[in-house]
């Protein structure tokens, strides 16, 4: 039985919802099991648990807002 685990900052309700269903579906054209033998689970970190290039989650979201908002 295929496990699944994704790790990521919040997600809203709806976007969990589509991650699940397109993972299933994609594993399981690429596996050639049955979608309804996987079990998919997320566990969601508050962006200031982990970082990128030194910067929390939170401060890249923020500046990446900044310079798509100024046309950057």
């Amino acid at each position: 039985m295929p496990y699944i685990t994704v790790e990521s900052g919040a997600l809203s309700d709806e976007q969990k919802e589509w991650l699940i269903k397109r993972l299933t579906e994609i594993s399981s054209e690429i596996m050639k099991v049955p979608e309804e033998f996987f079990t998919v689970t997320i566990k969601e970190l508050p962006d200031k648990n982990f970082g990128i290039g030194g910067k929390t989650i939170d401060v890249v979201k923020s500046e990446y807002m900044r310079r798509k908002n100024n046309g950057l």
